[in-house]
């Protein structure tokens, strides 16, 4: 039986997700990016570790960090991340039994100083054994398809040997962020890389990183001959960018309708975890306002909302009454 990564390949459509990203990829915001279109939808990373360690009376409160809504968002994936196999275990086990996805993912590709101390993210990638042991401890604890994320390279690890030494493992997707380790977020990057890993790899292969409009989505999957994109910091500013992909055209969105936009996702942001929520989506109400007209004036007043009045105040004073 395919597995839902094998069924959206068959559409003959390139796949779309929504990528992974701490502190913005919650339930809120993947409902939103669903409504968009997206195809799958990752939670924000979750660390193995924590999972490992929790229990129904310490609960350390990642499992309700993975919670979700079945009917408001697309195929769900819980990403993990860590270094020890017998945390990745337990991990797999409890999300596949308590959270029921549609599939798990293991992150190799996180470039934050604080995941690669800890000798998880992109620093696992560079270590084969472990992370070969990683992947089969979730391949051994759960019957979800399991996918990765991971770097064009990282150390002297390239997505090219990384992949060819799982080769064996049923692996059913990768997300490759195009750059490698050292670069970071910035720099060029290699679409090549989709046709050199085909050889070893015959999942589904997702690119990610610099697609931040349609031009430069367009521009991914025709020089990359990937099955779809990881859309990451482009969706946060333009999360009807899935919309724009899938019907191949631009969308212009105008001060009302970013406004309008917004209203509704801290709506329902508030709705889902209460108003403290807010002091979260501070930061995404800046990416939404990036490109708007007195941006910098806006986003001053928007990083110090509490409340919902506060946002309906700030509004109303640009002729927008919610």
């Amino acid at each position: 039986m395919l597995n839902f990564w094998e069924k959206l390949k068959a559409k003959a459509e390139p796949i779309i997700a929504l990528a992974p990203m701490a502190g913005f990829t919650d339930m809120a915001f993947r409902q939103i990016c669903s409504s968009y279109g997206a195809d799958v939808v990752y939670a924000e990373m979750a660390s193995a570790a924590a999972l490992f360690y929790a229990d129904d009376k310490n609960d350390n409160g990642t499992m309700d960090l993975l919670k979700w809504e079945a009917k408001k968002e697309g195929k769900y994936v819980v990403q993990l991340f860590g270094s020890q196999p017998e945390h990745f275990a337990t991990a797999a086990r409890l999300v596949t039994e308590k959270i029921q996805p549609h599939g798990l993912d293991i992150n190799f590709g996180c470039p934050v100083g604080k995941i690669i101390k800890q000798g998880a993210g992109a620093d696992l990638m560079q270590n084969l054994p472990r992370a070969r042991a990683v992947i089969e401890a979730v391949l051994a604890n759960s019957s979800l398809p399991l996918s990765i994320k991971i770097r064009a390279a990282s150390g002297s690890v390239s997505a090219v040997n990384f992949l060819e030494s799982l080769a064996d493992l049923p692996i059913a997707a990768v997300m490759i962020h195009g750059r490698s380790l050292s670069q970071g977020f910035s720099g060029e990057i290699d679409f090549s890389l989709v046709n050199k890993i085909r050889p070893f790899f015959k999942g589904v292969i997702l690119i990610n990183g610099g697609i931040v409009d349609l031009n430069s989505a367009q521009q991914a999957l025709a020089l990359s001959g990937a099955d779809g994109l990881g859309l990451a910091r482009g969706a946060l500013s333009r999360p009807w960018l899935f919309q724009e992909i899938k019907e191949n055209k631009k969308i212009i969105y105008s001060l009302e309708d970013v406004i309008t936009l917004m209203y509704r996702h801290a709506s329902l942001l508030v709705e889902l975890k209460g108003e403290a929520a807010l002091l979260e989506w501070r930061k995404q109400s800046c990416w939404y306002v990036q490109a708007l007209p007195g941006a910098s004036q806006l986003r001053s007043r928007l990083v110090q909302v509490s409340t919902i009045a506060d946002l309906k105040n700030i509004f109303l004073d640009y002729g927008f009454n919610y």
